[in-house]
């Protein structure tokens, strides 16, 4: 950890005090690990502490500035320092991550127990050099909870990682032999679950609505291994509709796309549940593609199953998206657009009821 010393200035920019903090990186750690490929770190850093003065000589980096600021500079090198401490490297997208994780501490919306190191190193699957591990707080509270709870449901938006994370779970519990299979389904509202109108055998058919699901497995596994783990039935891809009348047990069973699930068939998934089975099921409840008028199971079932025990419901937003940076903004950017839409409908329809 980097050794920090503290010293406090009068202000120079009005009367607020200033505080200098200065850190010794280890030698041990060369100074473009912490600074960056360019500085590319640094200016992350920079960028998100405008008022301060950071500046580096050698292996010492000291900031001035507003005290609080200071502060949060200072924790933000130390869990640097900690996730370098474990091999991995820091990316601008974690440095990112953590500026925002310790301000929420700061502010109090986040919690004092959980730091940005622990979020960062948290590994769930390595694979061909590739380690697949949370990127924020929410994403390491899903996947402690799918630790701990046998029935979870991820609700967000696309891109915070809800279905990856819990195919990844269901990989290192078939890899520890905590089950012997894995259960993928998807329900296909656009066949209208029923498929039969569709050419060719039952992966062909059902390709189009599950290949997300295949994608996300050739990242996680052998991708040769993969046909003939599905020929052996311990990875099984399937629409809902073939998940009636059966019972799973020792089973790691994923739902996805269930906003697009109506209540009948969610009541009829989550009562497959076997012995020594856990289910994970995900959704966006923003993105329902149910014809007018049906209600999306996964809206409702928060209602009905909140408050049952080992059952949890862990919520992702847009600050727990992991693709492209637009991508948090564009979700943004059209929660704003629907919740003014909303808005303004209720206005007019006010406005029409007053005449």
């Amino acid at each position: 950890m980097a050794q920090t010393t503290q010293n406090q200035n009068g202000s120079g920019r009005g009367t607020t005090p200033e505080t200098t903090a200065r850190f010794t990186v280890p030698a041990k750690h060369p100074m473009v690990t912490v600074l960056g490929s360019g500085d590319s770190l640094l200016r992350v850093i920079e960028s998100a502490f405008p008022k301060a003065d950071i500046h580096v000589r050698g292996n010492e980096i000291s900031a001035t500035g507003d005290a609080r600021e200071v502060a949060l500079i200072q924790r933000l090198f130390d869990e640097m320092m900690l996730v370098l401490r474990t091999g991995q490297p820091m990316t601008e997208d974690a440095v990112e991550r953590s500026i925002a994780m310790l301000r929420e501490q700061e502010d109090g919306t986040g919690a004092a127990d959980e730091t940005p190191a622990e979020v960062l190193t948290q590994n769930i699957l390595s694979n061909r050099g590739r380690t697949i591990r949370p990127k924020t707080l929410n994403q390491k509270r899903y996947v402690d909870a799918i630790d701990k709870h046998t029935v979870v449901f991820g609700i967000g938006p696309a891109g915070t990682g809800k279905t990856y994370l819990a195919m990844a779970k269901a990989v290192q519990a078939l890899q520890s032999k905590q089950v012997t299979r894995i259960i993928l389904t998807r329900p296909a509202v656009e066949a209208g679950e029923r498929l039969g109108f569709l050419p060719g055998t039952l992966y062909e058919k059902i390709d189009p609505y599950l290949r997300p699901l295949y994608d996300a497995l050739h990242d996680m596994l052998d991708p040769d291994s993969i046909p003939r783990l599905m020929a052996a039935g311990t990875i099984e891809v399937a629409p809902l509709a073939y998940m009636r009348g059966r019972t799973l047990n020792d089973a790691f069973i994923i739902l996805d796309e269930a906003q697009n699930t109506n209540p009948e068939q969610m009541k009829m998934f989550l009562t497959r549940l076997g012995f020594e089975s856990k289910i994970v099921v995900t959704g966006d409840i923003t993105q329902v593609d149910l014809p007018g008028g049906t209600k999306s199971g996964l809206r409702q079932v928060k209602e009905i199953l909140e408050g049952v025990e080992d059952v949890h419901f862990s919520q992702l937003d847009s600050t727990d998206v992991v693709r492209h940076k637009l991508v948090g903004r564009i979700v943004d950017a059209y929660d704003r657009y629907d919740n003014g839409h909303e808005h303004g409908s209720r206005e007019h329809g006010s406005r029409d009821h007053r005449k």
